[in-house]
């Protein structure tokens, strides 16, 4: 039957940074397929050196632009990467093996997270599986914003061992200002799928408490030092706006044009 043909696809915005080391580590599949959002430093450039199929596509969330970047991929298997993820060469070898004889319709492959410079083993952030092969056929882009995932037509799911490398962020400030649109986007899913709360006051902080104890204390996230420290005070602040968001926009009515020029 010969090997199976395989595109990879990932999706970009002012990666310039990150773009050129992770596109080097794509040199084994058949097909690159690149979705811009309208970045403006050299992300463009970059991804041109690399791959022909450069898409510039306004942004519509997570899970629609990584079905976008699949819809133009012209082979059957789908392997998507993000800019800040690179693929080993032990996992380049596992995926080129796999795709001689696929037995599944999916294969997920662990994630090795570092948090400003530190891998992470504890506070959830490992075993990090990650389905990111499939056949394009059988499966699609789903989930809650912004935590798009693979989903399968079927259960037929394998493993692969050889780790995908993932450099969550850049620096702390990096790590702080993702968390206002990390909370907002999960926000509006949970407003789109019609849920209301009530005590929001005190659901607003006993969330944000128990994020914190969460990942600090039951997922052991102590054990990475001040990295887990950092890190799960990053989560608890992102509850805390993400709770706070639902509550200005499911409890506090909109301001009439009266108001507003009064506010003003």
């Amino acid at each position: 039957m010969g090997r199976q043909r395989c595109t990879a696809t990932i999706l970009t915005f002012n990666e310039e940074s990150n773009l050129a080391d992770c596109l080097e580590g794509l040199g084994w599949a058949d097909e690159i397929v690149v979705v811009d959002s309208g970045s403006t430093d050299r992300t463009l450039e970059i991804a041109r050196r690399y791959t022909h199929s450069v898409w510039v596509n306004p942004w519509p969330g997570f899970t629609e632009q990584k079905n976008f970047a699949a819809s133009q991929a012209a082979h059957p298997w789908i392997f998507n990467v993000d800019a800040d993820e690179r693929v080993t060469p032990e996992l380049q070898r596992a995926l080129v093996e796999v795709l001689e004889n696929p037995r599944q319709e999916g294969y997920e492959v662990p994630r090795a997270n570092f948090f400003l410079g530190r891998h992470m083993k504890w506070g959830g952030w490992s075993p990090d599986r990650v389905l990111r092969l499939y056949r394009k056929d059988a499966g699609r882009f789903g989930g809650v914003e912004p935590h798009a995932k693979v989903l399968l037509d079927s259960a037929q799911v394998g493993r692969l061992e050889a780790p995908l490398i993932h450099f969550t962020y850049r620096s702390f400030a990096h790590f702080v200002s993702k968390q206002t649109p990390y909370a907002e986007a999960t926000a509006r899913a949970r407003m789109e799928a019609g849920k209301r709360y009530a005590c929001l006051p005190l659901r607003i902080f006993l969330k944000s408490v128990w994020k914190f104890f969460e990942v600090y204390c039951w997922k052991l996230g102590l054990l990475d030092g001040t990295h887990g420290l950092v890190a799960a005070l990053g989560y608890s602040y992102r509850t805390y706006l993400q709770e706070t968001i639902l509550w200005e926009r499911t409890r506090l009515p909109e301001p009439s044009i009266g108001e507003t020029q009064t506010r003003r």
